[in-house]
């Protein structure tokens, strides 16, 4: 098992530490990979040279890049009702497969839309059949550049009110004809919905390009963020029926444990050292 960490685990919030810094620790640790982020870890605006840089350094250390991902996301929305804010979005979205490609990684996470983000008031409450038309039509506009440089399109799961259960993510998929398009599946977030098992037997390997791993005590916590603890074994994951799960469709890819603990809220003060290392070891735990 491909076992990575997420760069908000250990460098993140700030202040942000080097993407050198982040595989020397990923090597200590006895990791397969890291998952770098664009916008924090790797500015937008990095040029091939500095990505090719980053991936000879991870090459020469034996750290896997197989996968990227950016919170950039929550300020612009494939699924925006305002055209100026989804080309924006597009913009992005390509500028993020071409660092892909540089710096050789095979899958980009992506949100594909937004319905209501509930925690940022500041962010538009879009209709669903909005957001689903206009985020068919980014991901169309998308695939022939995603084909072009053989990088992954993995829409994730996360708190949009959009996409919710297993099958509304299976029809949404199969609407694109290649095989660039899939889920990034988060074993955590799908939790307030259903099983994460589910998802992964209605889905397939196929459809699944990468998986994150985190934990939520939504039973504990009311439901909310707060749920979201310190722990990947701290939660209501069952792990063993998920693994069961995973291995049943040959599922084969990346596990990557992306640790944002909004337990700590309001006073978010994260990461640390600590969190990094123990995240480390129970995902070493967890993926044998």
């Amino acid at each position: 098992m491909y076992k990575a960490l997420n760069y908000w685990v250990f460098g993140g919030f700030g202040p942000n530490k080097t993407p050198y810094e982040f595989i020397d620790f990923a090597k200590a640790q006895g990791l397969d990979g890291v998952e770098l982020t664009v916008g924090d870890c790797l500015s937008v605006d990095v040029d091939e040279a500095e990505c090719r840089k980053i991936a000879a350094y991870a090459k020469e250390k034996g750290v896997g890049l197989r996968t990227l991902a950016s919170g950039c996301y929550g300020a612009m929305s494939l699924g925006a009702a305002d055209e100026a804010e989804r080309a924006k979005a597009i913009d992005f979205t390509k500028k993020y497969l071409q660092i892909a490609a540089w710096i050789g990684a095979e899958t980009i996470l992506v949100i594909p839309g937004s319905a209501h983000v509930t925690w940022d008031p500041s962010r538009p409450v879009v209709p669903y059949k909005t957001v689903w038309e206009n985020s068919t039509r980014s991901i169309r506009e998308l695939i022939p550049l995603a084909e072009k440089l053989g990088v992954n399109i993995a829409l994730e799961n996360v708190w949009m009110r959009f996409l919710l259960s297993p099958m509304e993510w299976k029809l949404f998929l199969d609407q694109f004809d290649t095989d660039r398009v899939g889920m990034y599946f988060d074993i955590g977030n799908c939790l307030i919905y259903a099983p994460a098992q589910d998802y992964v037997e209605t889905l397939g390997a196929k459809r699944i390009k990468a998986v994150h791993i985190k934990n939520w005590k939504g039973g504990d916590c009311g439901g909310g963020l707060h749920g979201f603890g310190d722990s990947l074994l701290e939660g209501e994951v069952d792990y063993k029926a998920v693994f069961a799960a995973l291995k049943k469709v040959g599922y084969s890819k990346t596990f990557t444990a992306e640790m944002i603990p909004f337990s700590r809220l309001p006073d978010l003060v994260l990461p640390d050292q600590a969190l990094a290392e123990k995240t480390a070891a129970e995902l070493r735990e967890l993926c044998v």
